[in-house]
């Protein structure tokens, strides 16, 4: 039983929990990582049968992409809705809990969403494309909100000690980085259905279907098989979505850590969304290698997960990530120089890169979502008022603010000097530089006085 008189989450149920973060990576996976090169291809996937569907080019004041206007505007929108959904469902009062009731409704229109996003209406560059994908992607923020959101919530409310709290945030962390290099098989599975269905497109959207309907799956499996009332004994807060941001804003520490972490998906997001362009355009390989690239960087950034579970109970959170932040930097601006310029095989500077990459990838991967339970634990310890979602949401916006700037950036970016290069070069030095800046920032994250509060509770 855990300190509230409820029951505490086992180990069974933790990985219950944590497949349904499986499920909603591989929809969020397809998105971030196949939407630019889908709808913005290089010269490389265009000469492989890539359809153009929408008009290209900086067409909109002359500095931005008909699809990073749309990406922009999705990201900006899911990022004002998260406040919404996180203040109802910290007021729901559902028989079934707060959170539950939620991702039960957006489950099967997110996974929906997710596939249509890729099924343009016309085959052939158009307008009607455009608005289309508009509509599509607009909906797929939205039902993604609905979902993720509340299940962020449920972590710091599920794991009501340290250590249960650990092994919350590594299983969802582990199966974030396997929905993920789910996602990123993408391009050997519709490599190998290209040849008998003989339609390139058609292999992708067959591929990005199935894919959607395991992640589908999956999402379900925590609504039906967690009871949240049996784990949670949280009272709906009362506050309005307008107080409760504020008041949660107002936390220092917090504050620090929202802005050191929109750098933070600002650069990673830069990094992930034009991997493809990497792998195609510098390294001069077939997208094939971009699967394996994917896969191998996730693959050893899971073998790294022990020791980061083992480290930061000595070293503490802060520290792991600043190093991080540092290893990230340095795999950017080796990314930089990919291709031609150093005298090295391709295939072998694109393993380089996943050795380099992965222990940061690892600590990235289980730490920033406890930083953010601790938090909200220490902040219901001085207000006395659980907001967990707002929390949760404040840090899901940081993370979609980031990444609405950077699907901007890279979009743009791409569009110059692509036969050199040279914008995909950029990317990868804007990855870094930003980065120092994340680093920078989390430097002032006030660790000690969070641990400090959370143990005087304990003892």
């Amino acid at each position: 039983m855990s300190q509230h008189g409820k029951k505490t989450l086992s180990t069974g149920k933790v990985w219950c929990f944590a497949i349904g973060q499986f499920g909603w990576s591989i929809q969020s996976a397809l998105i971030s990582n196949f939407l630019v090169s889908y709808y913005q291809p290089g010269d490389a996937v265009r000469e492989a049968g890539q359809t153009v569907f929408i008009p290209q080019g900086l067409i909109i004041f002359g500095i931005l992409t008909i699809l990073g206007a749309i990406t922009w505007f999705g990201r900006i929108f899911d990022a004002v809705t998260d406040p919404w959904i996180a203040s109802r469902s910290d007021r729901c009062k559902s028989k079934d809990g707060r959170r539950i009731p939620f991702m039960r409704l957006a489950a099967i229109p997110f996974a929906l969403s997710t596939i249509l996003t890729f099924w343009s209406p016309v085959n052939g560059e158009s307008w009607w494309n455009a608005v289309f994908l508009f509509v599509a992607l607009t909906l797929f923020y939205l039902f993604m909100t609905m979902y993720c959101t509340p299940y962020n919530a449920l972590i710091p409310e599920l794991g009501t000690t340290q250590k249960t709290r650990m092994a919350i945030s590594t299983s969802i962390s582990f199966t974030f980085i396997a929905g993920m290099a789910v996602a990123y098989l993408a391009p050997m599975v519709w490599g190998m259905l290209e040849g008998p269905l003989g339609d390139r497109v058609l292999a992708i959207r067959l591929t990005f279907t199935c894919m959607s309907l395991i992640g589908l799956v999956c999402m379900f499996v925590p609504v039906f098989t967690i009871r949240e009332k049996d784990y949670v004994d949280v009272k709906p807060s009362e506050s309005t979505a307008f107080k409760s941001l504020s008041a949660t804003f107002r936390n220092k520490d917090f504050r620090i850590f929202v802005a050191s972490d929109i750098v933070y998906f600002l650069g990673i997001t830069m990094f992930q969304t034009a991997m493809l362009y990497f792998v195609t355009e510098l390294l001069k390989l077939p997208e094939s290698m971009s699967t394996i690239y994917f896969v191998g960087m996730t693959a050893l950034s899971v073998l790294f997960y022990p020791l980061v579970s083992k480290l930061t109970p000595k070293f503490g959170k802060k520290k792991l990530i600043l190093i991080a932040f540092c290893i990230f930097t340095a795999a950017f601006l080796y990314t930089a120089c990919l291709g031609s310029i150093l005298p090295i095989p391709a295939e072998i500077q694109g393993y380089i890169l996943c050795v380099v990459a992965a222990p940061a990838m690892a600590i990235f991967g289980i730490l920033p979502q406890a930083v953010v339970a601790d938090i909200a634990e220490c902040d219901e310890l001085e207000t006395r008022e659980n907001r967990s979602g707002m929390f949760y949401a404040a840090r899901t916006f940081s993370m979609k603010m980031g990444q609405a700037v950077a699907m901007l950036l890279v979009t743009s970016l791409s569009t110059i000097r692509p036969d050199t290069g040279l914008g995909y070069r950029i990317i990868a030095l804007a990855s870094a530089a930003v980065c120092v800046l994340g680093g920078l920032l989390f430097i002032r994250y006030n660790e000690k006085r969070i641990y400090g509060k959370i143990l005087n509770r304990n003892e």
